[in-house]
This record gives structure tokens, C-alpha cells and sequence, in this order.
């Protein structure tokens, strides 16, 4: 399904810099990057732009390790943001997939009530849903599941442009004095540069940076909050032999005492099957190993009061988490509450997944888009992209066409 984006058509990508000046730059070369990358190119054929990524290659973090999922929008509450983009997203995704013959599958989701005290939640998700407007939805009783599961109980290339890999911005501000006679550093006064002190400069500038949105806001002097802490989520995947337990997604109804959705089973485009993920905090912000560590990124986490307070309120959550992250058995008990049949000696580890999950001073996390620009000569000339929360690549789309409204409001364009 969706797992990343791409510009080719017409499209330069290197790690050299062909030229240095740009209308837009562009940083971070993940899904919202990208396809808002492809619709500002789309909307403004005459300006140009690049697209700064710091890594040799695109969507390799949260873009090339989400589930793979085009989600409905039946979990987001009527008439937020966050519906209105799942539901138009799902159908732009569609609707793309469609055009360029790219495969995906239709398989549906059962969301499934496994408790009686759940029973009430799965009938008001229904009524969410309806109100959501999502397609094809239904209730269905323990036959109606069986039916459906017997043992149950960015592709994009249509824009011009330059992408520049390799290219870690670590500095955004106001180009010096232009030398006598040249009038470049007034047209294009922004420079952005990165760590190797190579230098882009342009007349505006867009960040998506996703696990980096704070510290890009921050080098550019606008706020740091909401903060990104990173929670990884490590799948479990069925053996081969083993994929006949699972026809579609199988999902749990969520429960509003705990901030994460827990486990489902997620059939991939490749034949395999995901099971989890968990949610524990990660020691590194790019760290998809239990052993991976950065200092920096686990102070800074560490540090935040927001983050005290959320395990703080969520200790045995958190417990049970790093538990079952821990113990394949303690998870696969959980699963099992779905697919009795399921045993421990069907399931391997598999990938992991780091989210960017933007929190406040109070630990609350931050369910919805959060834009963000400054004041004075640089922040006026960006905006940032502080959170662009799951499901973001399946409303990616949608979203670049919200991202780019902001920028042309913001910037005139």
C-alpha cells in the first residue's frame, strides 16, 4: 500500500546542490514532505523548489515503516481535522493507486469487541463512522465475523523539482550582506545550511521533519513545544505457513483509557502478516532497535516534564508494555483473544516502527495538525509542520493539499 513517496517525472535527485537558489525549500523527504512538495510544483508550475533530506534515500523513517494501511476514518471524532483528512485522503489514495495501476488491496477491517464492556464503545465507533462518512459499514454479529474471518473469535511522480539527499539542516537563518552589486541575497535571504557547510537559499521555507520537527523549529528560533518524543512499536509476523489465520485487518475497539490503539493484525501487499505493534518509549529517536541509544534524545525525553506526567498517569500501562515488548508470549496472549487459534510457535519477531508523537507542558499528547512559523525576518519566512499525526500517510494527499493553502496564505504565493 502506501508506504512512501516519490517525485520523478522531470525530477533531479542528488547530493550534490545544481543550484542554490529556490523560490521554496522544502526539508524533510518523508510522505507529508513530498506530496506537499508535488502539490505546491503541482498549483505553481512557474516557481521552483528543492527538497532537503538528510538521509541517502526518501521515506526511510516513519514513511517507510508504518503498517501499510489506508485507514477509513471511522476512529476520529465527527467534523475534527483529522476525520475530514482520513476520509478524503483514503479516496485520493485510491483514486492515485487507480490512476498509476499501482496494487493495493481492499480487504476491509473488522474491528472487533472482545470484552462486554466493549460492546458499547464498538457501537459508538459505528455511529462515528456514519458520521465520518465512511463506505461500506456495517455491524455484524459472531456470524457475520466468522464469514469474514473463519477463525477469528507515495508513490508520486508527476511533479518537477530537486531533491537533495544527504543533506542534515542543522542551521536556518538570514544570508549575510550580498557582495556589491548583487541583489540575490534580498530575493533570496533565507539560507539553510547543513552540517558538511554546504548552503541553499531561498525566499521561503517549509519543514516536515517529523521526528525533528521540534529541533528544526528551534534552530530557526520559533517555539520548540510540542515537544516529539519517540515511542517505538515492535510487530510480531506470522509465519508463512501461518497466513491463513488472517484474511483482513483485524482491529481492536480503542479504549479511552490508555493513549495508544493497541495490537491488530495487518495483512501486507507481500503476502505476510503483522501482528502488534506495542508501544514503549524509544532511547534514540530513529532507534527500530530495543538496544539502540542516543544521550541527547534520551535526556531531552527524559527531561520533559510532559513526558513525567504521561507515564506518570500510564505506569502499568507502560509496564505491561515494555513487558510484552520483552516477552513474545505475554503479546501473543493478548492476540489470542482475537485468533484463539493463534499459538507462540506461530510467530517471529518482525519490524519496528519509531512515532514522533507530539506532546505538551502537561502531558497530554497532541491528537491533531499543529502549524507553526515565528516573527522578525526568519520567522515570518517559514512555516513548520509541528505534527502531522497518524494516519498521516494515508490522508498524505489530503494534508498536502491543507499544507499548501497555509503556504500560500502565509507567504503569498
Amino acid at each position: 500500500l502506501f508506504t512512501f513517496c516519490n517525485l520523478q517525472s522531470r525530477l533531479f535527485i542528488t547530493s550534490c546542490l545544481p543550484f542554490s537558489t529556490y523560490d521554496v525549500a522544502v526539508v524533510g523527504g518523508g510522505i507529508v514532505g513530498l506530496a506537499t512538495a508535488r502539490e505546491l510544483i503541482l498549483r505553481h508550475p512557474s516557481l521552483s523548489f528543492i527538497l532537503l533530506e538528510k538521509e541517502k534515500e526518501l521515506a526511510v523513517h516513519q514513511s517507510g515503516h508504518n503498517s501499510g494501511v489506508i485507514h477509513s476514518g471511522i476512529y476520529y471524532t465527527p467534523g475534527s481535522l483529522k476525520a475530514r483528512l482520513c476520509v478524503r485522503g483514503a479516496t485520493l489514495a485510491y483514486e492515485y493507486c487507480e490512476k498509476k495501476g499501482l496494487p493495493y488491496k481492499r480487504c476491509g477491517k473488522l474491528i472487533v469487541a472482545v470484552e462486554q464492556e466493549e460492546i458499547p464503545r464498538l457501537k459508538a465507533l459505528y455511529e462515528r463512522g456514519l458520521k465520518n462518512n465512511v463506505r461500506d459499514l456495517s455491524i455484524v454479529d459472531a456470524k457475520g465475523i466468522r464469514e469474514r474471518e473463519p477463525l477469528t473469535g507515495c508513490y508520486f511522480e508527476e511533479a518537477g523539482g530537486t531533491v537533495v539527499t544527504e543533506y542534515e539542516v542543522n542551521d536556518i537563518s538570514m544570508v549575510k550582506e550580498s557582495s556589491a552589486g548583487s541583489t540575490e541575497g534580498m530575493k533570496y535571504p533565507l539560507a539553510i545550511r547543513d552540517k558538511k557547510g554546504n548552503e541553499v537559499r531561498s525566499r521561503y521555507v517549509l519543514t516536515c521533519g517529523g521526528l525533528y520537527s521540534d529541533r528544526l523549529s528551534q534552530i530557526s528560533g520559533c517555539s520548540r513545544e510540542p515537544r516529539i518524543v519517540p515511542f517505538r512499536g515492535d510487530y510480531l509476523v506470522l509465519k508463512p505457513e501461518k497466513h491463513y489465520l488472517v484474511k483482513g485487518n483485524i482491529y481492536p475497539v480503542p479504549d479511552p483509557r490508555f493513549p495508544f490503539l493497541g495490537v491488530h493484525f495487518t495483512p501486507r501487499m507481500d503476502g505476510s502478516v503483522w501482528l502488534g505493534p506495542n508501544a514503549v518509549l524509544a532511547f534514540k529517536r530513529e532507534g527500530y532497535k530495543v538496544y539502540d541509544f542516543n544521550a541527547r534524545d534520551f535526556v531531552d525525553a527524559l527531561s520533559f516534564r510532559g513526558l513525567q506526567k504521561l507515564v506518570l498517569r500510564n505506569i502499568t500501562y507502560g509496564i505491561g508494555e515494555m513487558y510484552r515488548g520483552i516477552n513474545i508470549g505475554a503479546q501473543v496472549k493478548i492476540l489470542q483473544k482475537y485468533i484463539p487459534e493463534l499459538s507462540l510457535n506461530d510467530v517471529l519477531r518482525g519490524p519496528a516502527g519509531v512515532r514522533a508523537q507530539a506532546l505538551d507542558q502537561d502531558g497530554n499528547l497532541v491528537d491533531d495538525f499543529v502549524f507553526d512559523g515565528g516573527v522578525g525576518d526568519v520567522g515570518s519566512r517559514v512555516l513548520h509542520v509541528r505534527n502531522a499525526p497518524s494516519p498521516a500517510a494515508t490522508s498524505s494527499l489530503a494534508i498536502a493539499e491543507m499544507i499548501a493553502d497555509e503556504v500560500e496564505s502565509r507567504f503569498s504565493l
